[in-house]
């Protein structure tokens, strides 16, 4: 018989027929909630779901994650019931009789649009300073506290119109983590950072509901993060904008400058001594505070 999940009391499990109740609704995004006890990757789990033919909108929660993943292959896991581990299933490529399609082109918004929605659920909820770092982590006052990994998941073979079938947007998020349960120096959790709120089933409701709302406006506006409100709204939470940072590029090799902006494709621009880099891809550390950043002018840099 496996070990009670009311175990430690200040990490009980979610209720998942409460959390269906509450975010599967006629006319929403969200059309079927998966809690598992423990998965390797609620990613993994998601792609795989995708490939069979998922609809979208199926949301895959695990309570404790054996192998997650992160960035650049890097493995991702935390105790049991200490946070949250969710991804979900997106088809933005297919059109509905209300929304046109989404172009592959546009696919790479969904990593950043995840973020603001984690932005908007833990800054109401938790009230704690949150930033963004580009391209794809939640800063709780300036250290990670959650992650984000898209992944596209190629068409069956056989569909003619060769277009990505589906993607997956995996969302991490610390909640109750304790300080010798971190995974490096340079990580927090909410309750560490002193959480309003470290309830985990308002946080997730919370969370699926700003990206619902979020991944309806990206989707009505055709994709365009400008028309759909989304690169002023990322802007305004990216920590990294007017800092003097280091970015280590995917074909190796590496820059050094000042972020100013993120501009309409999603790319961080950086300028450096020998002018403006517009970077799709990287590793990104913050180097020291720069001066204010400027990027919010409301055009691309």
């Amino acid at each position: 018989m496996g070990a009670s999940p009311y175990t430690d009391l200040d990490r009980p499990p979610l209720r998942a027929e409460s959390l269906r109740r509450a975010l599967i609704v006629p006319g929403g995004l969200w059309t079927r909630l998966e809690v598992r006890a423990e998965t390797g990757s609620t990613n993994a789990d998601a792609v795989a779901a995708a490939r069979d033919g998922a609809p979208e909108g199926l949301v895959v929660v695990a309570e404790r994650q054996a192998a997650g993943r992160g960035r650049l292959g890097r493995r991702w896991e935390s105790p049991a019931r200490a946070g949250l581990a969710v991804s979900v299933v997106l088809r933005p490529a297919c059109p509905t009789p209300d929304r046109p399609a989404v172009p592959v082109s546009s696919h790479g918004w969904l990593p950043l649009l995840a973020g603001v929605a984690m932005a908007e659920a833990v800054a109401r909820l938790a009230e704690v300073p949150v930033g963004l770092k580009w391209p794809n982590d939640l800063l709780v006052e300036g250290r990670k506290c959650g992650g984000i990994l898209a992944e596209a998941v190629p068409a069956t073979v056989g569909d003619a119109t060769g277009a990505t079938s589906a993607v997956v947007v995996g969302m991490g998020l610390n909640v109750t983590l304790r300080p010798d349960e971190l995974p490096h120096a340079d990580a927090t959790s909410l309750s560490l950072a002193g959480a309003a709120c470290t309830d985990r089933d308002p946080l997730l409701r919370a969370l699926l509901r700003w990206f619902a709302a979020w991944y309806g406006r990206w989707r009505a506006a055709g994709g365009d993060p400008e028309a759909s409100g989304l690169r002023t709204a990322y802007v305004e939470r990216c920590a990294t904008l007017g800092q003097q940072v280091r970015v280590a590029l995917p074909a190796g090799g590496s820059l050094v400058g000042t972020a100013t902006t993120v501009d309409a494709d999603g790319r961080l621009l950086v300028r450096t001594a020998e002018g403006t880099r517009a970077v799709a891809a990287g590793d990104v550390v913050h180097v020291r505070p720069g001066p204010p950043s400027t990027a919010d002018s409301g055009t691309v840099g």
